[in-house]
């Protein structure tokens, strides 16, 4: 069979760009490995109202879990700092659902979905799968993290999250612990779905993220896990090239993940418009000029947010537990009002620097982190 196009993931990203381009007519056919589409669910689920909109998704009952309210925020030493995060309108989704609703607009725009359909080859137009092959004059790689594994071992971290049935997690409240000895190079998280349910995570350089996990769990009391996930996260930005040849790389596998949380639901999403888009346009026309603007367009709208989350990410990794303490005990109440009055979850360097205290502080930024502090605050 023929299609224009053949997606290769049935995430965010390969979703929304197949959208794209069958809402202009083309044929595409995704394929995705799993049983299901939106399973195995690695992510947290976060996004904000205004990301979903951008994205052209209303949620459905399904779909939306929860509001998140709070965001408590927890030191090595146990310090504990509350952000009040209601003006972000960071919603709790769910990810197997939300992915279903990305499909049947995607179906509904003509695209043709194959689950339990692996990806074994592709070349000069010719997509081999375990459920045939398939022509393509474009193929849109967008099979996550695993398309990074043999490119930068440097950006994975280790990862896992469990949905958890436990009293101990409150609806509306998410819950960081920042921990450099536990949790090298991250931290871990507990997402709530509702009231005694959610996602608890933990992710770090070089851990045994099972281990890691299981020792929280351990330390949090009574509960029951009904999923387990183990997946890598990517945290070192996007790679240099989108396009290659015939092929398209988008979402995860783009590395549009934030360098910061890894989250990449509303970045990862708008890189598989923008490439569904561009790819729409080259197929109308037969320019390779129009498949450019996708790198273009997606860049311009994250490029400097991500430089400066990189920038972050790489002075974050040089603290240590007592720095750690130390910037934590430097928040203010006034720090805190300022956080929570920031309305944007989607860039949100901004939010830490004011975290870090670092406009206040620069004396003390500047000797931890030297000359590098220049470009995070630009």
């Amino acid at each position: 069979m023929s299609f224009d196009v053949v997606v290769a993931g049935g995430s965010v990203a390969g979703l929304f760009c197949a959208r794209e381009i069958a809402k202009s007519g083309h044929s595409v056919l995704v394929v995705e490995e799993d049983f299901e589409i939106g399973s195995p669910e690695h992510c947290g689920g976060l996004v904000s109202a205004s990301g979903l909109e951008d994205l052209g998704i209303i949620p459905s009952n399904k779909t939306l879990d929860s509001q998140i309210e709070f965001a408590r925020l927890i030191s090595p030493g146990g310090a504990s700092v509350t952000v009040n995060a209601k003006k972000q309108n960071v919603l709790v989704i769910n990810r197997r659902e939300f992915d279903k609703q990305i499909a049947l607009q995607a179906q509904k725009n003509g695209a043709d979905i194959k689950v339990k359909t692996t990806l074994k080859t592709a070349k000069d137009g010719k997509a081999v799968t375990n459920s045939g092959t398939f022509d393509y004059k474009i193929l849109v790689d967008a099979r996550g993290v695993s398309s990074l594994v043999n490119k930068d071992r440097t950006g994975m971290l280790q990862s896992a999250q469990y949905e958890v049935y436990a009293d101990w997690i409150e609806k509306g409240v998410v819950e960081v612990n920042f921990d450099a000895q536990k949790y090298p190079g991250f931290f871990s998280w507990i997402i709530p779905e509702s009231n005694g349910i959610g996602k608890i995570g933990v992710a770090g350089r070089a851990i045994n993220a099972m281990d890691a996990i299981e020792k929280i769990l351990e330390q949090k009391g009574k509960h029951s896990v009904i999923r387990k996930v183990f997946a890598p996260i990517w945290v070192n930005g996007p790679i240099q090239e989108f396009i290659v040849g015939d092929t398209v790389v988008v979402g995860d596998a783009a590395g549009q993940s934030k360098p910061t949380t890894a989250g990449g639901i509303y970045s990862c999403g708008i890189g598989g418009i923008f490439a569904g888009k561009a790819i729409a346009r080259f197929l109308n026309t037969g320019n390779r000029d129009a498949l450019a603007e996708y790198r273009k367009s997606w860049h311009k709208k994250f490029g400097h947010e991500f430089e400066k989350q990189l920038f972050a990410r790489k002075m974050l990794e040089r603290l240590d537990n007592p720095t750690i303490d130390k910037l934590f005990s430097s928040i203010t109440a006034d720090m805190i009002k300022d956080i929570s009055e920031s309305d944007d979850f989607d860039f949100h360097t901004s939010a830490i620097v004011k975290m870090l205290g670092l406009r206040g502080s620069l004396k003390m930024a500047q000797t931890i982190f030297g000359a590098e502090i220049k470009k995070l605050l630009s």
